[in-house]
Order: C-alpha cells, then sequence, then structure tokens
C-alpha cells in the first residue's frame, strides 16, 4: 500500500504535539481539514492510529508503533531534500527559530533582518516566548537561551556576549519614593516583576555586589505589578509606575536619554551568553548552516 508522505508526516506532526490545534498550525492547515486527512489514512490502514477527545488526543498501540518506525525515516528523507539546497543558485526553505524576546528583538533582530534580505526564497518563522520549548517536539529547528538552560545533548553556538542585568527606575519615580541602596530595600518600593510560563512563576531578580566579590542575592520583592513581556516591565518603568530589573542592552537607549536612572550600581548581575542550540542531525543540511554562520558570535 502506498502512501502519501504529507499525510504520514501530519501524523508525525500530531503524535508529536497531542493536539490538532497546534499540529494544523505548524503545517499551515485548518484543524478541520486536519482531521480528516488523519481519519482518511486510518480508514486505509484499517487501524485506529489515535484516540480523540474533545481535549486530548493520544496514540493507541499502534500508532505508537508506527511513529515510532516512520519517523526516522521520514526525517531522513526530509534531510535529505533540505541538503538538496546546495545545488540550488538561490537557496530556499523554511526555517523556525524559537528563543526569548530578549534574543530575538534585541540581541540578534539586526543579523535575522539583514539574513532575510539576502536570503528572500528562505521563509524565517520566528517565536518568542519565556517557556524551555522542546524543539524537537514542536519541530524547531533552533532554540535560542541562555548557556545554563541550553540541553546537554544538544549541540551549541554562542551568539552574544555576557548578558548584564540593571535595576533602574525613572526620574519621577525616584523623586518621590527615593532610591534602595541595597538589594533588601526593594521590599520597600514598587516593584515590576516578569511571569515565567515555563516555571508557572514571577522571575527572581539576582544580584551580586561587584566591589565585595559576594555571593548571588537572590530576591522576590512584593511586585506592584507583573507582566508577561520584558516590554511592558520597560513601559511600565518608564511610566514611573515602579523599579524594574531590566538586560542592558534593553535599556541603553533610555538610560542615555534620562528616561530612566540606575539604582544599586554595585550590585549588577551578568549571566553567560545567549547559545543556539540544535539537534546534531540537522548540522549536514546546507541551509542550517547558512543561518548558523549568520548568527554564531564571531
Amino acid at each position: 500500500m502506498s502512501e502519501n508522505l504529507d499525510d504520514l508526516k501530519s501524523f508525525i506532526i500530531v503524535a508529536q504535539t497531542r493536539s490538532f490545534t497546534k499540529a494544523a498550525g505548524q503545517l499551515g492547515v485548518s484543524q478541520s481539514a486536519l482531521s480528516y486527512t488523519l481519519k482518511m489514512l486510518e480508514q486505509r490502514l484499517g487501524i485506529k492510529l489515535l484516540n480523540r477527545t474533545t481535549r486530548s488526543v493520544s496514540l493507541t498501540q499502534e500508532g505508537e508503533q508506527l511513529l515510532n518506525d516512520i519517523e526516522p525515516l521520514i526525517t531522513g528523507i526530509e534531510q535529505k531534500l533540505y541538503n538538496l539546497n546546495e545545488f540550488r543558485d538561490s537557496p530556499r526553505g523554511k526555517l523556525r527559530i524559537n528563543g526569548t524576546e530578549i534574543s530575538l528583538n534585541f540581541l540578534l533582530w539586526d543579523k535575522l533582518s539583514k539574513f532575510s534580505q539576502d536570503h528572500p526564497n528562505i521563509q524565517l518563522e520566528l517565536t518568542m516566548d519565556y517557556a524551555f520549548t522542546d524543539i524537537v517536539k514542536d519541530r524547531y529547528d533552533i532554540g535560542i537561551r541562555l548557556g545554563e538552560n541550553v540541553h546537554k545533548d544538544m549541540i551549541s553556538v554562542k551568539v552574544s556576549h555576557e548578558l548584564e542585568m540593571m535595576t533602574l527606575a525613572s526620574p519621577a519615580y525616584l523623586h518621590t519614593y527615593g532610591a534602595p541602596q541595597i538589594p533588601d530595600d526593594l521590599h520597600q518600593h514598587r516593584c515590576i516583576g516578569l511571569r515565567l510560563p515555563s516555571h508557572e512563576r514571577i522571575q527572581s531578580w539576582e544580584f551580586k555586589n561587584s566591589q565585595q566579590n559576594s555571593e548571588i542575592q537572590t530576591l522576590s520583592p512584593e511586585f506592584s505589578m507583573v507582566v508577561s513581556h520584558a516590554r511592558l516591565q520597560l513601559k511600565a518603568g518608564l511610566d514611573g509606575l515602579g523599579i524594574v530589573w531590566l538586560p542592558k542592552i534593553m535599556v541603553e537607549a533610555e538610560i542615555q536619554k534620562g528616561n530612566l536612572v540606575t539604582v544599586l550600581k554595585d550590585w549588577s548581575m551578568c549571566y553567560s551568553g545567549y547559545y543556539m542550540y540544535y539537534p546534531s542531525r540537522r548540522e549536514s543540511s546546507p541551509l542550517f548552516r547558512l543561518l548558523v554562520d549568520t548568527l554564531k558570535l564571531n
């Protein structure tokens, strides 16, 4: 029996994501069309592959076996097709990248923009989130996270220098409430927090005294406002709503214009730079190497 490879690929993505909604989004089709495709596949095979409810999708025993058998084969075929790009005059294809707001919006945007301009036949799909997404399961080509958060079984390439975090407030806020002198003083101030969906908690703030070489001090102030994106933190700080803890690269322009003032200057915190990471099987793709060479830190 000959099966359409697109139908089998659709099955793999549904099986990996356990969601018709997510799978349909990745494939660029409607949920109803995807559901029909899988139903027809099951009818042709004469085997039930998926257990469906209104809220979840799971694999039957037969579906699990089919997934284990065909996933490496389909992945190998896709890899061979990717490799054909080196024979084209102009590379083409699609690359999906998952990174944080800071890495994509501030650190790497100029490189990504130039890459898109230089290679108009390559479609970039950029997803910003704070959750530590499983790039293999969700079929991303590259993930971008801070170095200490990269999975050990992935190939990693550094894409940025150290990330320095700063504590800041607007002149108006400091005029009204004064400036904290040590991190513990933040408990007496209005602070703007960031919720991290990967841990379902509000991000803690970390400090290290550069003059005393002290241990890292971790604080969770009583936040007067909690937001889901760093850009909203920045807006809240600029509007004088409270003290913010943000990467230097994100606030440098506002400091130079006098819209934000650095506080706790001796207590800034530095983290290792951002890395892009990906499975080793992707390294042989010319299209993939083109993006890696563009983003890596020179």
